[in-house]
């Protein structure tokens, strides 16, 4: 697969792939972490939020429980977008390859790039976008 680079990906991308976990996930309305996931939910994707301290309470947003881990999630993830900083994507890269069915997408929000780690999920076969914002693009492209 490839680290995605081209606005006919992107857009490719948003078209085919409805499921999104969201890695980071934040409950706090103001938050990129929280809008984002929503205004895709409002365009019809499916979101589930990845939030070990969220998912300890119980919590559930736009119709999903959250899930303190990937590996937890039962139901075939199209893009894994991920709300962390840069320095912390590669921890998340056991819980991304421990999915029982791997992404197609892995997408870093604006601001977050990982190069090493883009690179082992491409080798993974996982499309991988850096540094773009979904709720941004998705606007532009759609």
């Amino acid at each position: 697969m490839t680290l995605v680079t081209q606005t006919s990906q992107v857009r490719q991308i948003l078209t085919e792939h409805r499921v999104i976990a969201v890695v980071g996930f934040h409950h706090d309305a103001m938050k990129p972490a929280y809008y984002v996931p929503e205004y895709m939910h409002r365009q019809g994707y499916t979101i589930i939020p990845v939030n070990p301290a969220l998912a300890a309470r119980g919590e559930s947003f736009f119709g999903h429980r959250a899930v303190a881990t990937l590996a937890e999630i039962t139901t075939p993830v199209d893009i894994v977008d991920v709300f962390r900083r840069s320095d912390k994507v590669r921890g998340h890269l056991p819980d991304i390859l421990a999915m029982p069915t791997p992404p197609k997408v892995v997408w870093l929000q604006l601001g977050i790039r990982d190069d090493a780690t883009a690179r082992e999920l491409a080798a993974h076969g996982i499309d991988v976008v850096q540094d773009r914002c979904l709720l941004a693009d998705h606007r532009a492209l759609l």
